[in-house]
């Protein structure tokens, strides 16, 4: 079945999917990048980023 995520600039965001889990991380700069940490659990999962504007 497809993935269908719906998004409004400036508004929210509606997944309809069978969510794990949804957490929150900082960017933190690794060499001439940016990483993100997770759990060990997540190891080989796909993943997506959402950045959002402060």
């Amino acid at each position: 079945m497809p993935r269908k995520v719906t998004a409004i600039k400036g508004g929210k965001i509606k997944i309809e999917d069978n969510v794990e889990e949804i957490f929150e991380r900082t960017v933190t700069s690794y060499g001439n990048g940016a990483k993100i940490d997770s759990q060990k659990k997540f190891i080989g999962k796909k993943a997506i980023v959402v950045i959002l504007k402060d």
